[in-house]
């Protein structure tokens, strides 16, 4: 069978996608893959200027494009919870939710608006919350809904003791948790829409190696110059393209067939690039008992429930 690629994509006139973090990197080559499939798209991001920018690329490139920026930022749920009024007073239902905004292995611990470890808040807690709040047109629309994780999550482990990491933090184990948090919360909105009759098809992707500002903005934002020098050695031969890399998001939230709880992935060496498919899940995310833990501690610290 051939690989999937973006000439794969069914037609998605008429259908909404809402795509975070779409102003850059995996989301702005998935939001233009949605586009040029005939997708209207909602590009969520923070900052306007890249908003604009991403917007008039994508109508470039297809011309007739239906797409608009909204500005939220994903470290302040009040930010999320005025995005999610917006969408729930205009009434539409979203037919793919793609949840990919991040930030990865943060040298130094910051927090959130809310005061959350910016990695867990960011990456996991905001998308936990924005899901959530969106359920009602999630439902309408019998969404697909795509979590961004991560070959990462290979290593993580959820520390239900201190999921903020205020003790002992350490960059990349955080980032890990907050994949591995990203996984399960696909599978297991998956098993609540089962038993809830949600309707949903709720799954999970990553990208691989893809070469993106993720680094840049990351491990190397202090000046990591010699993880820069690393990573600029390995990357022609272990990693891929940024369009490369949103293929398995574009495969999990557009493919026929896609059963929920399933996981997508490049599969070359170490799942780092390649032609997507299915992805290896470690157990850790799938312990039901952990994750019904996490669900429950993120209704907590978010205020917000399905």
């Amino acid at each position: 069978m051939a690989a999937f690629t973006v000439r794969d994509i069914p037609d998605l006139s008429g259908k909404l996608a809402v795509v975070t973090g779409a102003t850059g990197g995996l989301g702005l080559e998935t939001a233009l893959a949605l586009a040029g499939a005939g997708a209207e798209v909602a590009l969520v991001g923070r900052n306007p200027a890249k908003g604009r920018d991403a917007a008039a690329l994508i109508r470039t490139r297809h011309p007739g494009a239906k797409v608009w920026f909204e500005q939220v930022d994903l470290a302040s749920l009040s930010s999320v919870g005025e995005f999610a009024d917006e969408m729930l007073a205009e009434g539409r239902p979203i037919d793919i939710l793609i949840n990919n905004a991040g930030v990865m292995a943060l040298p130094r611990r910051q927090t959130t608006a809310d005061g959350f470890e910016m990695q867990f808040g960011t990456n996991y807690l905001s998308h936990f919350a924005l899901t959530a709040r969106l359920l009602p047109l999630l439902t309408t629309g019998q969404a697909r809904v795509v979590q961004l994780a991560s070959i990462a999550h290979k290593g993580g482990r959820i520390r239900l003791d201190d999921l903020n990491h205020e003790r002992g933090y350490r960059a990349w184990p955080v980032y890990q948790q907050s994949k591995l948090a990203m996984l399960m919360f696909a599978v297991e909105l998956d098993r609540r829409s089962r038993a809830n009759g949600w309707g949903l098809t709720s799954v999970a992707a990553h990208p691989g190696f893809a070469r993106t500002d993720l680094i840049a903005n990351g491990p190397a934002v202090d000046g990591g110059s010699l993880f820069e020098w690393g990573v600029s050695l390995l990357a022609p031969v272990l990693s891929h393209s940024a369009a490369d890399g949103a293929l398995p998001t574009l495969m999990a939230a557009t493919a026929s067939g896609v059963v929920g709880g399933q996981y997508f992935g490049p599969q070359g060496w170490n799942d780092m690039k390649g032609p997507p498919g299915i992805a290896d899940i470690r157990p850790q995310a799938m312990d039901p008992e952990v994750a019904t833990k996490l669900w429950t501690a993120s209704e907590g610290l978010t205020g917000v429930t399905f």
